[in-house]
């Protein structure tokens, strides 16, 4: 069961128009949002930064918060597992003709949730493979857009590579992964790049430094290179699905020997009280 345009409708029965803006221009924002025990973790966390993306593009929200959740709740209503994956979609909806420009149009809005499979800590201590590639994503990556074709090359590549991410870098300072939030640690403080138009502000970025917090690491929310990156003590990677992820090998050579760190391990432990709470 799917929600699309105001109904709830068997998925191959869902059906949009070939001149929806979102088909023919990828005109549109999304959002993936995870459910643990039956509840929608940090929704308004989500919907806040739904909002600023709606704001960027100039498309007017469809639903308050309240009727989201309403909303988001019947459709968990069909589920049977208790652990989900929410995917939110809304593009700027049917026009006329193909044109770049656009006029006033009433929003086409789609959710599906698919059953969420997190992994244990203890295959998480296994540790996870990454390479590196150039940043060369439009300079709006603030925006949670579904013009992911730069993201979707990289990961192919990470997939015929057979690595967890792609970790991209503009200049020589690491922006953020294809599909991910990037962090290491050095000499016991988390670095992770600063909020900019050259990453998404990540709701588990936010949970991971307020874990961090919890652990009592020093933050410093700055830019690093990809030297300090092949030579940090720790690098995680984040994500709604992956959650905290310990990345232990980079282009081929081992981060830290290979080795996961104590912080990751408490950082993870905090983490998974969060979602519990």
């Amino acid at each position: 069961m799917v929600f699309l345009n105001g109904e709830f409708i068997e998925k191959n029965q869902a059906h949009i128009s070939v001149m929806d803006r979102g088909f023919l221009f990828g005109d549109g924002v999304y959002e993936v949002i995870p459910v643990y025990n039956n509840k929608i973790f940090r929704l308004n966390a989500h919907l806040l930064r739904l909002q600023a993306s709606l704001n960027s593009i100039k498309i007017k929200n469809p639903y308050n918060p309240q009727k989201w959740s309403d909303i988001l709740n019947k459709l968990l209503s069909f589920c049977n597992n208790q652990e989900q994956s929410i995917y939110l979609q809304i593009s700027r909806g049917v026009s006329s003709k193909r044109k770049h420009s656009f006029n006033d149009l009433a929003p086409t809005v789609y959710i599906e949730s698919n059953p969420l499979q997190s992994k244990t800590k203890q295959a998480l201590k296994a540790g996870f493979s990454a390479i590196t590639q150039p940043d060369i994503r439009w300079h709006r990556c603030d925006i949670k857009s579904t013009s992911l074709l730069a993201n979707i090359m990289y990961s192919q590549q990470a997939k015929e590579k057979n690595v967890e991410e792609v970790i991209l870098y503009r200049g020589n300072q690491v922006t953020e992964g294809a599909t991910s939030n990037v962090f290491i640690i050095k000499n016991g403080t988390l670095f992770t790049h600063p909020i900019s138009t050259h990453i998404l502000p990540g709701i588990t970025r936010d949970l991971v430094l307020e874990s961090a917090r919890k652990c009592h690491i020093p933050i410093k929310k700055t830019s690093f290179s990809i030297n300090e990156l092949n030579t940090a003590d720790e690098l995680w990677i984040s994500s709604s699905t992956r959650e905290i992820m310990p990345i232990t090998q980079v282009d081929g050579k081992l981060i830290n020997r290979g080795n996961i760190g104590n912080a990751w391990s408490c950082v993870y432990d905090y983490y998974q009280n969060l979602k519990n709470a």
